[in-house]
């Protein structure tokens, strides 16, 4: 056998054996399976530690971006008109958010910890100094005791007006924009507190917010499922709430929006229970985006999560007491805090009935700047970026005994909202996309073998070709033949007999005669 005949029987060999290989991995999904297989197992808490200390302490930075909306035309309000209102911001607060007090549960299935948050102020991306600018606002104290002596009587409610009126307290307040977010000593809430030592005499959207956190938290690890990856357990040690009026809408679901199970797919709706709103709510797959070289899956809210009772049965629940309930794109709050009847939505009433829309002016409400959405890497499961967007609101309503708001409408009325924003640092992000082009190269390895043996075929062709192509030309040759003409005549003596045909070196044969 020449060495070229092994060449050829050496590829088909090989050949063969990489295409089988390869075939069966890609049916069998064996590294798919493995590599799944090591995410789900190695994605916990326990067992990651470089994931753990992130998780400890994110490393993307988080703004709080505040927007407030100022009463430009309040004595309009008053006499029965529209109020005019006119966006002021942002003010841009870093937010740090380290889990504090890590404890492992139950031989490392569950973790307590807790998530205190300290915010300290940005100017270079804000839009002027709290402390010195002012905005026009609902007095939100005013309106919380208006709210609180309701239900009681008409002769109370007139004798407290009329002392609020000689206090000069009105229906809208001007104050500092950190006054109105970090807080401040309210004159009404001083003459409530001489009655009732348990009210807190100072009043501000974020009062006592500052290094403080929102409970007490404990996870899943995904020890023991991998679905189940920060997944709450319980919140100030309860599995559900109370205040609402169904026992879905009482459900503790989901995880608090830092992290989720690695493998998502486009098709499952992802759970985040919202301390600040009360409640859990729920994202759906978007579209696909790509994150400083990353590619990841965008979830959002549907529109059926704020949506009215009357489109969307699931949400009745929600109405406190029990049908009573709001139009669609908003929620009330007020059921799990104290005070003034607080609403929240989406920025500038995105996806809320138009009738919320229009009962003021200066709304403008679009996808791209009030729609709340979540980035995240499927694989690991891991939010790259995030922005987190809510509004907060008070009913404004006539309160008999108070003239101040006999001519008002009922509206919903805009105080501020919030934009929470956070996107992966670049190293991290390096070290994400390292960690995927590993993940993809071992998942796509019998694709590879298949790949190579597909080559090797196509050699093994050309050389079989080669091969017979130089077999075939020395067959043809194996025979010279020395001439194809006849002889030429030459002098021969007369008698010679004339020699017939050519020949190759053997004796001449003479001619037969007829």
């Amino acid at each position: 056998m020449t060495r070229r005949s092994c060449a050829i029987y050496a590829t088909g060999i090989v050949c063969a054996h990489l295409l089988i290989v390869g075939i069966a991995l890609v049916v069998a999904q064996v590294f798919q399976t493995m590599i799944h297989s090591r995410l789900k197992k190695e994605i916990t808490l326990t067992e990651k530690s470089q994931m753990f200390e992130s998780w400890k302490n994110p490393p993307p930075p988080v703004y709080m971006e505040y927007y407030f909306f100022n009463v430009t035309n309040p004595e309009v309000f008053l006499a029965g008109g529209k109020a005019s209102l006119k966006q002021i911001g942002p003010y841009t607060y870093r937010e740090y958010r380290p889990r504090e007090n890590v404890t492992f549960l139950e031989n490392g299935t569950k973790l307590f910890a807790l998530n205190p948050k300290t915010f300290v102020f940005v100017p270079e991306k804000s839009a002027g100094n709290p402390e010195v600018d002012l905005i026009r606002t609902v007095n939100i104290p005013f309106v919380a005791i208006m709210n609180e002596l309701n239900s009681y009587s008409f002769f109370l409610r007139t004798m407290v007006s009329m002392y609020l009126n000689s206090m000069g307290v009105e229906v809208f307040m001007t104050r500092t924009v950190h006054e109105v977010l970090w807080g401040f000593k309210d004159p009404v809430l001083t003459k409530v507190k001489s009655l009732k030592p348990e009210v807190d005499e100072y009043f501000g959207l974020m009062w006592k917010k500052n290094g403080t956190h929102e409970g007490e938290f404990v996870f899943h690890t995904g020890e023991q499922n991998y679905m189940d990856y920060g997944k709450i357990d319980t919140w100030n040690g309860l599995r559900e709430m109370s205040w609402w009026s169904s026992n879905s809408s009482n459900m503790i679901n989901g995880t608090d929006g830092a992290v989720f199970h690695p493998l998502i797919n486009r098709n499952e709706l992802l759970y985040i229970f919202a301390a600040d709103l009360c409640r859990s709510i729920h994202l759906a797959y978007v579209k696909d985006v790509e994150v400083k070289g990353i590619q990841a899956y965008r979830f959002a809210p549907p529109n059926d999560v704020l949506m009215s009772p009357k489109e969307n049965p699931a949400n009745a629940g929600f109405c406190v007491p029990a049908g009573d309930c709001l139009g669609t794109g908003v929620l009330k709050v007020s059921v799990c805090r104290e005070g003034a009847p607080i609403v929240v939505s989406f920025p500038h009433f995105y996806q809320a009935d138009p009738k919320y829309i229009n009962a003021v002016e200066g709304l403008n409400p679009n996808k791209e700047e009030h729609e709340t959405y979540l980035d995240l890497q499927p694989t690991s499961g891991v939010p790259i970026r995030a922005c987190k967007r809510a509004q907060l609101n008070i009913i404004l309503k006539r309160v008999t005994g108070f003239p101040k708001t006999k001519l008002i409408h009922e509206t919903i009325f805009p105080i501020m909202f919030v934009n929470e924003t956070a996107t992966i640092d670049d190293n991290s992000a390096s070290q994400m996309r390292t960690l995927l082009l590993v993940v993809t190269l071992v998942s796509n390895f019998p694709l590879l073998i298949v790949g190579m043996g597909i080559i090797l075929l196509l050699v093994l062709v050309v050389l079989f070709c080669r091969n017979r192509q130089k077999k075939t030309v020395k067959d043809d040759t194996a025979y010279t033949q020395v001439s194809d003409k006849p002889d030429e005549p030459s002098e021969m003596p007369a008698n010679q007999p004339m020699k017939n045909g050519s020949y190759i070196a053997m004796s001449p044969v003479e001619a037969q005669k007829c």
